[in-house]
C-alpha cells in the first residue's frame, strides 16, 4: 500500500483522485526495481504498467530520436487463453496491439527536444482487463508518467481518453457495445493546455460534432494530467545529462549564404520537377562544398550539409507560406492536385482502381470470398471475425530508394487501418452482401497522404467490384504552416489570437493547407487525415510535430477540409458514379437461404459427413450461421442450385396435400410400402392407397429401390405420415385435364 517500504528499502508512492467517473491511481516503487521508472496505473479493474527506459550515453550518427513505444497485450488479463490450437504463448503483437503502440507513441514523441539522441524505450503492459472499456488510455496515461519519472527532458505529460457518443452526447471511456453501436470512436491525446494527437472512426458524423467532442475530450484529460504533476511532486527526480546533437552553426550558416537567391521562386514548380530542382541544387551544393573543403573533408561531414541543406528547404517552404502565401508547387492554400483515375484496371480481379493525386499513385485490388474465409481475430480484447480488410504496401521504389522487401511494419499496418476504417462505416450488411472483402493498396508512387490516396483507390475499386457501398467515400490530408506563437499556451481555444495576416507584407500566423506534398508534410507543423461522404466525417487521424494545438485550429481544418473532400468525391464520381450492378464473372456469386436453426445440425450431418457430401458432389461452397442463415458459394449457377435444393430438402418439413415426386421405396411390407419423401422423412402407403382397384401384395405394384410419386394426406398424433399413390395420380390427371 502507499507509504509502505519495499524489499530495496524505497517508499511505496501512490496517489489517486476522480478521472471521468471513477479513481484513478499511480503508484511506483512495488512493481519493477531495474528500470528507469516503472507506474503501475489501475482505473476500475484495469492494470497497466508502464516502464521507461533511457540509454545513459548519446548515440551519434543518427538523424532521428531513437524512440520506440510498445504495448503488450497479455491474455491473462482478460482471463484468457489464445484460441490459437498450436500457439498459447504471446508472441509477434496483433496488429490491434502494434496500433495502440502508435496511438501512445503519437502524443509523446513531438515532446521532446530536437537533437535528443538517448535511446528511449517505453513498455506499455496490460496486466489486467475490465471488459467495460478499452484499456489504451490508461496504457498512454501510464507511459507518460513513466517518463516524467526518468529525468529526461521530456516536456509532458500528456493523457489521452476515448470518447463516444451516447445519445448524441460525448461520453468517456463509453463501453465496447456503446462504441461499436455508436456514431463516434474517437481518442484523444493531449497536455495541460493543447491537443497532441486525435485518431477516430466515424458513421458520417459533422464537423461540429467532432469539434465538440475535441473540446470534451481535453476537458476530460485534465484531472489525469493534474494526478500525474503531482505524483512527480513526491519524487525527488534525478534530471538526466545530456547533450543535444544539432546542426553546426557555421555548417547551417556556410549553406544558408550559398543558397541565398537559390530558393523561393526558382524552386516552385510542380511535382515532380519541384523535386528534381531539389535533388539538382543539392548535387550542386556538394560540388561547390567539395571545392571549397576538398573531398575527404566534405565527405566526412556530408551528413551535416545534407541536413543543413533540408533544414534551408523547410524554412523557404514555411517563408514562402506565410509570409507570400505561396506553396512549394505553386498551388494555393486550398488547391487540390491534378487527379486522374480508372477502373477495371486488372482484367481478372474483381475489382481495381488506379487513383493518381500529383505523383502520388495507389493501385487498389479488391477481391471476394465467401464468408468462411473472414480472418479469425483473437486477442486479449476481443475474438471473433473480421470479414473486411484492407491492407497497404509501399516498396521502397515508391520512393526512389533501394530497400529490402520485408513484412510490412507499423506505418504499413497504420495507414492499411485508416483507410480500412474510413470505408467501414458505409460497406453493406452481411445479410445483403454475404462476402468477405479484402482491399489491397499497392502504392506506386509516393509524394503526400498516402493513406488518403488508398481510401479513395479502395472506393472505386470496391464500386468497380460490385460492392453496394451506402456512399462513396474520399479522402483528405490537411497541413498547417504556424507561427511559434500560435501554438503558445495564450491561443488555446482563442482563434483571435491566432488569425491570418490580411494586411500586405504581414506574416501570417498560421495557414492551413488542403492536400498537403511531402514538402509541406516535412516542413510543417500538423498533418490531419479526414476522410468522409458528403454527409460526414468517417475517419480522422491528426498528428503534430509541435507541443500542441488549440482547438480551433483544428475545427477551422476540419471545416475547410470539407471543399477538398467534396472536389475529390466528384472527381471520383465522374470516373465511376455508383457501384456496378453485377459482380465480375470471376467473383464467386454468394446466395444465402435461412434455415431454422434445430435443422442446423441435419444438413451438416454426423462428423460433418452430410455437408461434406454436398459440397462434394455440388461443388459449391456453404457455410452455416448460429442463427439458420446458410450462405452457398461458386462461381457455377448450377452448383448453387443443386446445393439449395439439396439443403432445402434436408430442412423442409412435410406439408399435408403435397405432391412428391421421384421417392425412393424403403421397404415393402405385407400391409404397404415406406416411402422416403424427404431426407430422413419417410411414411406408410397403405396396400389400399396403390392403385384404384384392389391389389392383393405391395409386391405386385412396387419393390425396394423403386421411384414413386405419392401425396401426403395426412400427419397422425404420433407424426406419422400418411401417403397414397393413387391420390397423387388423381390430382395430376386433373391438372393434365
Amino acid at each position: 500500500m502507499a507509504g509502505t517500504i519495499n524489499p530495496f528499502g524505497k517508499k511505496i508512492i501512490q496517489v489517486t483522485g476522480p478521472f471521468a467517473g471513477r479513481e484513478l491511481s499511480l503508484e511506483i516503487n512495488r512493481v519493477g526495481f531495474r528500470t528507469s521508472a516503472s507506474v503501475v496505473a489501475r482505473y476500475g479493474d484495469t492494470v497497466v504498467l508502464g516502464t521507461a527506459m533511457v540509454s545513459p550515453e548519446t548515440i551519434s550518427g543518427l538523424d532521428y530520436f531513437p524512440l520506440s513505444i510498445d504495448y503488450e497485450e497479455k491474455f491473462y488479463a482478460a482471463g484468457k487463453i489464445s484460441g490459437s490450437r498450436f500457439i498459447k504463448r504471446e508472441g509477434r503483437p496483433s496488429d490491434e496491439a502494434v496500433l495502440i503502440g502508435r496511438l501512445i507513441d503519437r502524443p509523446i514523441r513531438p515532446l521532446w527536444p530536437k537533437g535528443y539522441r538517448h535511446e528511449v524505450q517505453g513498455v506499455a503492459t496490460v496486466l489486467s482487463l475490465d471488459p467495460d472499456f478499452r484499456p489504451d488510455a490508461i496504457a498512454m496515461i501510464a507511459m507518460s508518467a513513466a517518463f516524467m519519472l526518468t529525468g529526461v527532458p521530456f516536456k509532458g505529460p500528456v493523457a489521452g481518453v476515448r470518447v463516444g457518443l451516447v445519445d448524441g452526447k460525448p461520453q468517456a471511456f463509453a463501453s465496447v457495445e456503446q462504441l461499436e453501436q455508436g456514431d463516434l470512436d474517437l481518442v484523444v491525446a493531449g497536455t495541460k493546455d493543447a491537443i497532441m494527437m486525435v485518431e477516430a472512426g466515424a458513421r458520417e458524423v459533422s464537423e461540429d460534432v467532432i469539434t465538440e467532442a475535441l473540446a470534451y475530450a481535453h476537458k476530460i484529460i485534465q484531472p489525469a494530467i493534474d494526478l500525474q504533476n503531482e505524483l512527480v511532486q513526491k519524487v525527488d527526480i534525478r534530471p538526466q545529462e545530456y547533450e543535444l546533437i544539432l546542426p553546426d552553426e557555421d555548417i547551417q550558416k556556410s549553406v544558408d549564404a550559398w543558397l541565398k537567391g537559390k530558393l523561393g521562386a526558382g524552386l516552385r514548380a510542380p511535382y515532380p520537377e519541384r523535386n528534381d530542382l531539389v535533388n539538382e541544387l543539392r548535387v550542386k551544393m556538394h560540388e561547390n562544398f567539395t571545392g571549397e573543403l576538398g573531398e575527404e573533408e566534405f565527405m566526412a561531414k556530408a551528413a551535416d550539409y545534407d541536413e543543413a541543406f533540408q533544414v534551408a528547404v523547410h524554412n523557404d517552404v514555411r517563408e514562402g507560406i506565410l509570409n507570400e502565401g505561396i506553396r512549394p508547387d505553386g498551388r494555393k492554400m486550398m488547391e487540390i492536385r491534378p487527379l486522374s483515375s480508372e477502373v477495371g484496371f486488372l482484367p481478372r480481379a474483381h475489382g481495381s482502381s488506379l487513383f493518381t493525386r500529383g505523383v502520388t499513385q495507389a493501385l487498389n485490388i479488391v477481391t471476394l470470398a465467401p464468408l468462411s474465409y473472414a480472418q479469425m481475430v483473437d486477442t486479449m480484447e476481443r475474438e471473433g471475425e473480421r470479414r473486411y480488410m484492407h491492407h497497404y504496401n509501399a516498396p521502397g521504389y515508391t520512393v526512389g530508394e533501394v530497400r529490402r522487401l520485408a513484412s510490412p511494419g507499423r506505418r504499413e499496418i497504420g495507414h492499411g487501418y485508416l483507410a480500412e476504417r474510413a470505408l467501414l462505416p458505409v460497406l453493406p450488411s452481411e445479410a445483403d452482401f454475404p462476402y468477405t472483402i479484402r482491399s489491397v493498396t499497392e502504392i506506386m508512387s509516393q509524394n503526400g497522404s498516402t493513406s488518403m490516396a488508398a481510401t479513395c483507390a479502395s472506393c472505386l475499386a470496391l464500386m468497380d467490384a460490385g460492392v453496394a457501398l451506402q456512399a462513396p467515400v474520399s479522402g483528405i490530408a490537411m497541413g498547417l504552416i504556424t507561427n511559434p506563437s500560435t501554438h503558445s499556451t495564450g491561443a488555446q481555444g482563442r482563434p483571435e489570437e491566432a488569425r491570418r495576416a490580411t494586411g500586405s507584407g504581414q506574416a501570417a500566423k498560421y495557414v492551413i493547407l488542403s492536400d498537403i506534398a511531402d514538402a509541406e508534410d516535412f516542413a510543417g507543423d500538423m498533418d490531419l487525415k479526414i476522410t468522409g461522404t458528403p454527409a460526414g466525417i468517417t475517419a480522422l487521424q491528426m498528428d503534430i510535430k509541435v507541443h500542441g494545438l488549440p482547438i480551433a485550429i483544428l475545427a477551422e481544418a476540419l471545416k475547410q477540409s470539407k471543399s477538398g473532400r467534396a472536389e475529390i468525391l466528384a472527381h471520383m464520381r465522374s470516373i465511376l458514379p455508383e457501384p456496378r450492378k453485377e459482380l465480375s464473372p470471376y467473383a464467386p456469386r454468394v446466395e444465402t437461404i435461412m434455415i431454422s436453426p434445430d435443422k442446423i445440425r441435419e444438413v451438416i450431418g454426423k462428423g460433418g459427413e452430410t455437408i461434406q457430401k454436398i459440397t462434394a458432389e455440388t461443388g459449391a461452397e456453404i457455410d452455416i450461421k448460429d442463427d439458420g442463415m446458410v450462405m452457398i458459394a461458386s462461381p457455377d449457377k448450377k452448383s448453387i442450385d443443386a446445393a439449395r435444393q439439396w439443403i432445402e430438402s434436408i430442412t423442409a418439413e412435410p406439408e399435408v396435400g403435397k405432391i412428391y415426386e421421384n421417392c425412393r421405396v424403403v421397404s415393402v411390407l405385407d400391409f404397404g410400402a415406406f416411402v422416403e419423401i424427404l431426407p430422413g422423412k419417410e411414411g406408410l402407403v397403405h396396400v389400399s392407397e396403390m392403385r384404384e382397384e384392389r391389389v392383393e401384395k405391395p409386391s405386385d405394384v412396387v419393390k425396394e429401390g423403386d421411384r414413386v410419386t405419392v401425396q401426403l394426406v395426412a400427419i397422425d398424433d404420433r407424426g406419422r405420415l400418411q401417403l397414397s399413390m393413387r391420390a397423387a395420380a388423381r390430382e395430376l390427371d386433373k391438372k393434365n385435364d
